[in-house]
């Protein structure tokens, strides 16, 4: 990199205009576009020290990470798992509040989006926040089957006219069938972890699908969601998109696109296996630097 000014990298980023369907037009030959499942979720990328008045987008965020409100940019990503369980980001947003919409409707947008580009869902998955009932049957509408987290205190009902809390449930391994209040017929599954019990709702629009989904199927679909949770931590961790010094918004959008483009690159080595895992690229750069400084001071240290 020693014949790239910190000038040229400063005009590529304000120059260039990539958009969503970039990334898409880039990952799309790697994967099978039919019956795949595909993830919505956001992440909060921290700008401690950016002032939201001089830099575009960074605003105060919910953080799952830090529990509460933080500075930052909101990045919502639509990431695509296909059949043979080969998975990119297909489309993404930055959470803007000039344009008056929510997550819900980025959310609604994007899906909208890469069917127009030739995806055909099976499934759509995500978090508890993505659970409300106008995408719920946004998704029926479509045609797409759904496993979304629900809020503990959704109110659902067994008998007529009879509504009780989810949460209030004795819900079997096998899950239950189950009237969502303000949509129609789910069947709930409950998962326990570490600090807290979870519960799920999954639907299929085709009704004599119905019988397949069993604790089996939540399992597949479920453990298909998490793949993006690892997205996360790769593109923070590895693919450095929280570092940047740009204030323009044009400058912040390119930056983020690369980074997920990077990511990208690095998922074609993995499924090419030209790598083992998305880390270690970073880990081949580094060690080496790490291993020559300790040999080089170590002794001079001891001497001391």
């Amino acid at each position: 990199m020693k014949d790239i000014s910190h000038d040229s990298v400063n005009r590529f980023l304000l120059r260039e205009n990539y958009t969503p369907q970039d990334l898409f037009n880039e990952v799309k030959d790697e994967l099978i576009l039919e019956d795949g499942t595909v993830s919505v979720d956001d992440s909060v990328l921290d700008k401690p020290y950016s002032n939201p008045k001089k830099s575009t987008l960074i605003d105060y965020f919910w953080s799952g990470k830090h529990k509460k409100s933080v500075k930052g940019i909101n990045l919502i990503t639509l990431y695509y798992t296909d059949v043979l369980g080969v998975s990119y980001p297909i489309n993404f947003r930055l959470y803007d509040k000039r344009e008056g919409k929510t997550k819900n409707d980025y959310f609604r947008e994007m899906i909208q989006e890469v069917q127009a580009w030739g995806i055909k869902l099976s499934w759509g998955t995500g978090d508890s926040w993505y659970s409300s009932v106008e995408n719920l049957k946004f998704l029926r509408n479509e045609k797409v089957g759904f496993l979304f987290a629900i809020a503990n205190n959704r109110r659902v009902s067994q008998q007529k006219g009879q509504f009780l809390q989810i949460q209030e449930l004795d819900i079997p391994e096998s899950g239950l069938m189950v009237y969502l209040k303000e949509f129609g017929w789910v069947k709930v599954f409950c998962q326990s972890f570490k600090n807290e019990v979870r519960h799920y709702i999954m639907y299929q629009p085709e009704e004599d699908e119905w019988g397949k989904i069993n604790r089996q199927k939540f399992r597949t679909v479920h453990d298909t969601h998490w793949q993006i949770e690892s997205f996360h931590r790769v593109i923070k961790q590895v693919c450095n998109v929280e570092r940047f010094q740009v204030r323009t918004e044009s400058g912040i959008r390119t930056h983020l696109f690369c980074a997920l483009q990077a990511f990208s690159q690095l998922q074609t080595m993995r499924v090419e296996g030209l790598i083992d895992n998305l880390y270690q690229v970073s880990r081949q750069l580094f060690v080496p630097v790490i291993r020559q400084f300790i040999t080089e001071n170590l002794p001079q240290a001891f001497a001391c």
